[in-house]
């Protein structure tokens, strides 16, 4: 009996233990576990409870005998500008993994209460081993959430900083900021402005922290009004694009922090009869398919969406595994892809 029990609390409590802790029935807890909804509020209270007093952890489907064995993809949206590569990687990485991916697009954003994670409760109920979300980020609410249920889960490119200890695949955008700048540079640009998206995530603040840093290991002055918040699109770009072009200094090149402002900013060259290169060298971030067949073609920065995915999924595969990664976050190398909206610095006069 002594040699039982040891194996017992070395493998950690089990489902009846926290039945019994919360006056229940295994049945019942274990509905509470996979996240059905046919328990009442102050069962599921106090069930849920148990589950943290003693350190449940949640049985990864991996670990389950036969199929299916299935893991969550949740989108902002199916068709976003990144949703086509996420969906290639994850699904690669699935069938090397023999997993099959449930893929859903977020619900209304502005949902609160019990609507705001139903689609979590959903992802529980049907036995996903864990979820992938690219998403800019999750609310307090669907944090906790999956804590309390000990789902496993990893961010895949979140603009906005997760809490401490959540697992997340991002792309190293400082320093593909820094190789932009510094194509810029090497062309023999000095006036370098900056158009970048909203202030305060993840990838706008590196983006405009690897453009500082460029221009100052080159020792080139850094102008203020050379640095503006255009939003994350091609409007913003045109307008802040006819501001510069105002100054009495304009600048020569435009590095842009999404590709996606680079149709704004060749708009408001020709309402004033230019064009890139010949009169401001543009650089892109991204490396959306519309950067190869823009004309001229967008000098970018490509982001490895593809490999964010594949990486998260397999990272995934190892939480449920029950592996201690070394780390949250991991950063996948950006590179600069040279084309023609880029030249060498125009002569006196612009």
């Amino acid at each position: 009996m002594v040699g039982t029990g040891s194996a017992s609390a070395a493998a950690g409590p089990t489902l009846a233990m926290v039945a019994r802790e919360a006056g229940v029935s295994v049945p019942t807890a274990s509905k509470v576990v996979n996240g059905r909804k046919d328990v009442a509020p102050e069962t599921r209270r106090r069930v849920t409870e148990a589950l943290d007093r003693l350190g449940y952890v949640r049985r990864s489907r991996f670990e389950a005998a036969g199929p299916p064995r299935l893991v969550d993809l949740v989108l902002e949206s199916l068709d976003g500008p990144g949703s086509g590569p996420v969906l290639r990687g994850v699904a690669e990485a699935a069938h090397e993994a023999g997993l099959e991916v449930v893929v859903s697009a977020v619900p209304d954003r502005t949902a609160s209460g019990r609507a705001e994670h139903a689609w979590l409760d959903r992802a529980a109920a049907r036995g996903s081993c864990g979820v992938l979300f690219h998403l800019p980020g999750l609310s307090p609410s669907q944090y906790s959430w999956l804590t309390r249920r000990r789902l496993p889960y990893v961010l895949i490119d979140p603009a906005h900083q997760p809490p401490p200890g959540v697992v997340s695949v991002g792309a190293a955008d400082g320093q593909g900021a820094v190789t932009a700048t510094e194509h810029l540079l090497a062309l023999g640009h000095e006036r370098i402005a900056v158009l970048a998206g909203r202030a305060g995530t993840v990838h706008g603040d590196a983006r405009v922290a690897g453009y500082r840093s460029a221009l100052a290991a080159a020792g080139v002055r850094q102008h203020a009004e050379y640095v503006r918040h255009a939003g994350p699109d091609d409007t913003g770009a045109r307008l802040c694009t006819l501001e510069l072009l105002d100054l009495p200094e304009p600048p020569t090149a435009v590095f842009a922090c999404s590709d996606r402002m680079a149709p704004g900013i060749h708009e408001a060259l020709a309402e004033r009869g230019l064009r890139a290169p010949d009169d401001l060298s543009v650089v892109g971030f991204g490396d959306l398919p519309e950067a190869r067949w823009a004309v001229p073609a967008l000098t970018t920065v490509h982001r490895p969406l593809v490999e964010m995915a594949t990486t998260a999924l397999r990272l995934l595969v190892r939480m449920t595994r029950g592996e201690r990664l070394a780390g949250t976050r991991t950063e996948l190398p950006t590179r600069l892809v040279p084309r023609t909206s880029t030249a060498i610095r125009p002569g006196p006069g612009r």
